[in-house]
This record gives structure tokens, C-alpha cells and sequence, in this order.
């Protein structure tokens, strides 16, 4: 999956927490959100904010659906809040390969 397809895939599913999400689609979308942020705080902190904040929805849904491809629940993401440690928890998992068979949150991507 290329960088465009997996940006236009999570817009197109901007508010599905259902499914699964491959690592390239979750990976792509947190680079495009993280690069987006950046490069936007150079125009100004409000345009970077309102990025971010458009974001949001579209970036928990793909959260939500890369943690269901590796059979986890997508309420795992909560761990987010807890500094350093959740963050690394949940890079890790998303990091992990999804489960090639069927899970409880459906069949593997087919893209």
C-alpha cells in the first residue's frame, strides 16, 4: 500500500472503528498526521491545532482498527494516556503482524 492510498483509505473510512487496518495503512497515516503537524506549526500554531484536531477522528478509527487487525480491543488506545510506558506498549502492538486468519473483529484486509 503507498503512502497516498493509505491517507485516502483512512479518509474514506474516517469514522469506521469496525475492520481491520494492515501496518502499512496505520504507519502511512501516523507519518502523514505527525509531518502534517510539523510542517503546519511553521505556518502557525492555530492552523497546526485545527490539523491535528480534523485529524483526530480519522487517526482513533485507524488506531482502533490496526489493534482489531492484531486482535486486541480498539479501547487499548487509552493506554496512550499514560505517558511513556503505554506509548511504548502501543507501539509495539501496532507494530506486530496481524493475524493472517479470521478474528472476532472480522476477516484480514484484503489491500
Amino acid at each position: 500500500m503507498s503512502f497516498v492510498d493509505a491517507v485516502k483509505l483512512c479518509f474514506t473510512k474516517y469514522a469506521d472503528f469496525e475492520g481491520r487496518a494492515k501496518r502499512p495503512e496505520f504507519w502511512w497515516f501516523v507519518l502523514f498526521c505527525a509531518v502534517g503537524a510539523l510542517v503546519l506549526e511553521v505556518v502557525g500554531s492555530y492552523v497546526s491545532w485545527a490539523f491535528s484536531l480534523a485529524t483526530l477522528i480519522p487517526s482513533l478509527a485507524v488506531g482502533a482498527r490496526r489493534l482489531h487487525d492484531v486482535n486486541k480491543s480498539g479501547w487499548l488506545q487509552l493506554l496512550g494516556l499514560i505517558p511513556i510506558l503505554g506509548w511504548i506498549y502501543l507501539i509495539y502492538v501496532c507494530a506486530q503482524p496481524g493475524d493472517a486468519a479470521d478474528n472476532k473483529y472480522g476477516a484480514p484486509p484484503a489491500n
